[in-house]
């Protein structure tokens, strides 16, 4: 017998709403931002920070993949664009004759630096500055509660980048 559907109460409703709207609103506005400042996608942005924040600003394709959520084919059409702009090149891994990493150029660790500033400007003007303290820590509780739940549901690996591991670990009982 199939169990009944649980539909979500009218509070439940507007909150996920809310939620969807906010989220999607918040990347848009994010992403027209850096576009607008720096001329350069939102998912660029961030494989460049997920590799200047890594030991010798280099990753394995798959281990950058997995890190920032994103299927093989999405990463290698944007590291495509990338190695274009010269900002990152790709290398064999050591000790893998197969494997490749990406490897942030120079010129890649300066486009990073200067659209650095105005994409914390937008984040900070678009969802910190519109905030209290106390509403932060609420967002930073509920998001590690969610990040938590669906590492395990996906029965995906926490990312190897920031926060420090161990970080998304549940917290002892």
């Amino acid at each position: 017998m199939a169990t009944a559907p649980r539909w979500l109460c009218p509070d439940e409703l507007r909150t996920w709403i809310a939620f969807l709207y906010a989220q999607s609103l918040l990347f848009e506005q994010i992403e027209q931002d850096l576009q607008r400042d720096s001329g350069m996608p939102l998912a660029y942005y961030q494989i460049l920070v997920v590799l200047s924040e890594h030991p010798n600003h280099a990753m394995r394709m798959g281990d950058l993949a997995q890190a920032l959520f994103y299927s093989r084919s999405r990463l290698s059409h944007a590291i495509n664009r990338l190695e274009q702009n010269g900002w990152i090149r790709r290398e064999p891994c050591p000790g893998d004759r197969r494997g490749l990493s990406a490897v942030l150029t120079e010129e890649g660790m300066q486009a990073l630096a200067a659209a650095a500033p105005d994409h914390v400007e937008s984040v900070r003007t678009h969802l910190f500055d519109q905030l209290s303290p106390a509403e932060l820590e609420q967002l930073r509780a509920v998001s590690e509660t969610l990040v938590r739940h669906l590492l395990q549901s996906l029965d995906i690996p926490p990312p190897s980048v920031i926060p420090e591991p161990g970080y998304w670990e549940a917290p002892a009982s």
